[in-house]
């Protein structure tokens, strides 16, 4: 009789272990699938991600598809080119050659400079400038490996080809201006002076004390700051952050006036001229012009601005920086700070100007005359 129920014990047993098998069993197969299927959509976010975050090509001046050509061009060693624009004497006349550099969102057109300054000034002082294309703008090719040292010599390539001499001047304006360290710092044997206009600040040179950087870092508005985080520390990001739709990117590519100062508000109509050409200047695409340049204004530089030597010991040239003490773009704050680190350049501070101040009337006379009279 106990054998007999032990018997059907252990049937009972092993009938309930074949139940627990077919159970334990039957739970692994919807666990195989729902790692499969998580692997499957990780590797498709991952897909999406690394498709979202990659800028398009550029839309390649001279192609079939690309914008036309119809600036003239001078053909870079690498062979990339430049489009130039010329101003002022004839260049084989001239007395004081110049090469002018644009700003942020600009071309060539925008040689503020060369087009306001008075005539009598250019006929006096012999005054011829070309202006160019930065690469990625207009109707200059892209250089998606620029770095510091390789604007400078493009710069001092275009010289060359366009026969300004051993020796020529640059102005630049706004980023146009921050170049104009690099000129300094890789080609100043090639210049006869120097003029930065309300020049653009990386918040990360070194030599700024931490907290002045960090100060003058947190005037601008929320979006920018981290336009220039981005920019900085995570540059393969760039075109994403300013073209994805969750934050608000940039307002100097939105030409928000948030950022203008009422000097900036009331020169803004003189700027009308600019619907002319305002499409060529982002006709490459975005991102070979405005966020290719972010990177390289606020990215790793291989120098210090404030680390440079005078390029003109001996009196032979000079270095002129200025700046609108309203300037809402770029804080007055670090300018100051590099004109006491610099002692040789001469830095002049306009009371109630603003980021515009060149395009003020009679401006342009003033900053040439100052720098090849030394007249203040």
């Amino acid at each position: 009789m106990a054998g007999g129920v032990n018997r059907k014990i252990s049937a009972a047993s092993a009938r309930a272990h074949t139940r627990r098998a077919k159970q334990s069993s039957s739970f692994k197969l919807p666990s195989g699938i729902f790692k499969t299927t998580l692997l499957v959509f990780f590797v498709g976010i991952l897909a999406w991600a690394y498709q979202a975050i990659q800028p398009p090509p550029p839309k390649a001046i001279g192609s079939p598809d690309g914008p036309s050509v119809t600036a003239p061009r001078i053909k870079l060693r690498d062979g990339r080119h430049l489009a130039y624009q010329e101003h002022g004497v004839q260049k084989d006349k001239a007395t004081h050659k110049f090469v002018y550099i644009h700003g942020f969102d600009s071309c060539r057109h925008d040689a503020v400079v060369a087009k306001t300054l008075y005539p009598e000034i250019i006929k006096d002082f012999g005054i011829y400038m070309v202006s160019f294309d930065r690469p990625g703008y207009g109707e200059s090719d892209p250089n998606l490996k620029q770095t510091v040292k390789s604007m400078a010599l493009d710069i001092e390539e275009l010289a060359d080809q366009l026969g300004l001499g051993s020796k020529f001047y640059v102005i630049g304006f706004s980023m146009g201006g921050e170049v104009v360290w690099s000129c300094l710092k890789y080609i100043p044997h090639r210049l006869a002076g120097a003029v930065l206009l309300a020049p653009v600040i990386n918040y990360w040179w070194p030599g700024f004390p931490g907290n002045l950087s960090k100060e003058a870092y947190y005037q601008q508005l929320p979006q920018d700051q981290w336009t220039l985080r981005v920019a900085h520390y995570a540059p393969w990001l760039t075109h994403w952050w300013n073209t994805q739709k969750f934050f608000p990117a940039s307002s100097v590519i939105s030409h928000s006036t948030e950022i203008l100062s009422p000097q900036d508000i009331e020169i803004l109509p003189k700027l009308s001229a600019r619907k002319d050409y305002a499409a060529q200047v982002r006709q490459q695409g975005e991102y070979a012009s405005l966020h290719h340049d972010i990177n390289f204004g606020f990215g790793t530089w291989d120098f210090d601005p404030m680390d440079l030597e005078n390029p003109f010991p001996n009196g032979e040239g000079s270095v002129h920086l200025w700046h609108g003490d309203e300037d809402r773009m770029v804080p007055v704050t670090l300018q100051r700070y590099i004109a006491q680190r610099l002692p040789w350049v001469h830095y002049h501070e306009l009371p109630g100007a603003g980021h515009l101040f060149p395009h003020a009337d009679g401006m342009s006379n003033t900053i040439i005359k100052t720098l090849l009279t030394g007249d203040k």
